[in-house]
């Protein structure tokens, strides 16, 4: 048996066991399994020493895991190399090689909803792992502006110098400040909003658009396991909400393609496995 896991803190909310699996099945990879297990930092060599030992054939990486998994990779795809993020380990020859797929992950998002051009300017929430990857592929649908809000601005500041040349500007701000001026994006990419009582702390009242011949501002929230109060409030105020579905069963493609040669279809079947999530 081929095992598999997504691991994270936390991972109850986690629905990558539930599409794997229905993926093996539909594929005919009866020999393959996947499922999720909570781990700390001090489980991490423990995890990859399970792979190098053929108990797991691969691996998934969610918060806050992303970046500190990254020293016992023996290779980098070139993506986690430039982002410093990895979100899929396979081996292969004996060795652990880190990849990134949550930038085409993303990059899907954006196509799908079909909401980019280069004049909107983008205001994101939280300098995390996969943030990088945002960045990574806004740049790829030639965003100009980013406004980069964290609560440890040392974090945001890596990742403006990591992207400094690829942005005509990049501004931090601090923790649940917003940008002066009104911007066309506004992205979450923080684990705030799992709990249903979670709120981000930030008035979007000149985000309005309650008239129907109004320029509809995007708001996108990277958690794909229910709609969020950020959601809630910003349907509310008449703006377009985009969870982070699209973008996690990205991710999720392009992971079971490193691991099995295989490129799932994301067909109504697939999206109906969330329907009720």
């Amino acid at each position: 048996m081929k095992k598999y896991l997504v691991i994270g803190n936390p991972i109850k909310h986690s629905l990558s066991p539930k599409l794997h699996n229905y993926w093996f099945k539909k594929y005919n990879l009866s020999n393959h399994n996947y499922d999720k297990r909570k781990v700390t930092e001090d489980d991490l060599k423990k995890v990859i020493l399970e792979i190098k030992n053929d108990k797991l054939a691969g691996l998934n990486i969610t918060v806050p895991f992303k970046r500190s998994i990254i020293p016992f990779c023996d290779i980098l795809d070139k993506t986690a190399e430039d982002l410093r993020s990895v979100n899929t380990i396979s081996k292969k020859n004996g060795k652990i090689i880190g990849w990134n797929t949550d930038s085409l992950g993303f990059l899907d998002c954006l196509k799908a909803s079909n909401i980019m051009d280069e004049k909107k300017s983008v205001f994101i929430l939280g300098a995390g792992g996969v943030t990088s990857a945002v960045l990574d592929a806004l740049w790829g649908f030639g965003s100009k502006q980013i406004y980069l809000s964290n609560r440890t601005k040392d974090k945001a500041i890596e990742l403006k110098n990591m992207f400094k040349d690829k942005f005509d500007k990049i501004e931090i701000l601090n923790w649940e400040e917003k940008p002066k001026k009104k911007c066309g994006i506004v992205i979450n990419t923080t684990s705030m909003g799992l709990a249903k009582t979670d709120l981000i702390n930030i008035d979007f009242n000149e985000y309005e658009n309650k008239k129907s011949n109004q320029e509809k501002s995007i708001f996108i929230d990277l958690i794909y396991s229910q709609k969020t109060n950020f959601l809630k409030a910003a349907e509310k105020r008449g703006n377009l909400a985009i969870d982070g579905k699209i973008m996690f069963l990205g991710q999720a493609k392009y992971s079971f393609n490193i691991w099995t040669n295989i490129l799932p279809k994301i067909d109504t079947n697939t999206l109906e496995l969330f329907k009720n999530d």
